[in-house]
């Protein structure tokens, strides 16, 4: 979706600078046309003489060129077809928020008619600080994406959140962007995500360990092609922000069975992605259990079947996804949870493959379909475009 559009580059000044070579790279391998513009700052970390022999344009620094001519930052921005500033910095963020103007970066931003990606780079204190935070909320505001940034080791030596989301998943994320809308435009999306903790008393609990990675990769593609999306989330570290995505965060197997059996009356599709407990403590005690003894027994009681529930009072004008994540006789076991919890569909992972499961980033499914003994296989890919392949195949059957 990518080929052929106008992609225009801001580049700040950050040490992840150098991954916008991968960017540019990336872009025009997809036959997007790329622009560069740099900050004096981020000239310090990248040459502009890389990203102009990746980009295959000039790239420009400041208003005028050495000898003079002009940068007309009004036709920058109405050229684009969409403006991405990766890495943007915390000063940008806040010279951006402000409408402070005072070089070719955000002169062509302020004068920018198209869509607007932020991907922010910086240490987490200084992304956590509240002045950022207001400032990314107020760009949200003005229609700006966020394309948030992830955790792990940073350039001051610390570990958290701060770092810039990586190229492939940056371009994964325009590529999205530019996908036809119509295909779920008017229809609500209930998405579940992430596991769920079951209290053992006031500090302990039963779960296990699912990211979450996934069924927010679902409601984040569902949004993005048009639906309206609730989003029922257990304990995780995922993060969504999008106008089209109400999120709710529960905790056990209770809340987010209540939450479904609120919400799906009235949603067209419910994909069921979250890994739900199937037994919780029975008597949780109210008091933190000391340790007295060299054993401790708990009694386990079954939590209510969420995707079961919801199937006996599916409607004939309703879609019911269902997950299964087995070790096992996979098809056999997926196919016997698709007859009888009423689904239309189920996606089956197995940890016999490499890649897949929990906390990977990548998955390989099989779709079972409730009306035919054909099984469709896919290859081992990011979990964006695996949701993108289920709900390809959810829209066909809708419109079919």
């Amino acid at each position: 979706m990518l080929q052929g559009k106008k992609i225009l580059l801001g580049v700040c000044g950050s040490i992840a600078a150098y991954k916008a070579a991968i960017l540019v790279r990336g872009l025009v391998k997809n036959n997007a046309e790329v622009k560069v513009i740099m900050t004096a700052a981020a000239q310090d970390f990248i040459t502009p003489l890389t990203l102009s022999t990746l980009s295959k344009n000039p790239v420009l620094t400041s208003f005028t060129t050495e000898q003079g001519n002009w940068h007309n930052h009004v036709e920058l921005g109405l050229w684009a077809d969409l403006m991405l500033v990766a890495p943007v910095s915390a000063y940008t963020l806040s010279k951006f928020a402000q409408g402070i103007c005072r070089d070719l970066l955000t002169a062509v931003y302020l004068s920018a008619r198209c869509p607007v990606f932020l991907a922010p780079a910086m240490d987490l204190d200084m992304y956590q600080h509240p002045s950022t935070q207001k400032n990314l909320q107020l760009l949200k505001k003005y229609g700006n994406t966020i394309i948030e940034p992830e955790s792990g080791e940073l350039a001051s030596g610390l570990t958290g959140i701060g770092r810039m989301a990586e190229p492939e998943s940056i371009i994964t994320q325009l590529d999205d962007y530019f996908q036809p809308k119509s295909s779920l435009v008017g229809k609500h999306v209930l998405v579940t995500a992430g596991p769920t903790a079951e209290a053992i008393d006031p500090v302990r609990y039963i779960t296990n360990a699912s990211s979450g990675k996934m069924g927010f990769a679902i409601a984040q593609m569902a949004a993005n092609m048009g639906a309206k999306v609730s989003l029922v989330t257990g304990p995780t570290f995922e993060t969504l922000s999008h106008e089209k995505v109400t999120v709710t965060v529960v905790r056990s197997a209770h809340e987010m069975y209540k939450a479904c059996m609120r919400i799906f009356p009235n949603v067209d599709v419910a994909i069921m992605a979250a890994a739900v407990a199937d037994y919780t403590p029975k008597n949780p005690s109210q008091q933190k259990i000391k340790k007295t003894g060299d054993t401790l027994t708990l009694e386990l009681t079954k939590t209510e079947d969420i995707a079961a529930s919801l199937g006996k009072i599916k409607r004939p004008d309703q879609m019911l996804v269902g997950f299964a994540l087995e070790t096992n006789d996979e098809v056999s076991n997926a196919r016997k949870k698709l007859i009888s919890k009423n689904l239309d569909f189920i996606v089956l992972n197995s940890l016999n493959d490499a890649g897949t499961g929990f906390g990977f980033d990548t998955n390989k499914i099989k779709i079972l379909d409730h009306n035919s003994n054909h099984i469709q296989e896919f290859t081992l890919k990011s979990k964006r475009e695996v949701a993108r392949d289920i709900l390809k195949l959810i829209t066909n059957k809708l419109h079919a």
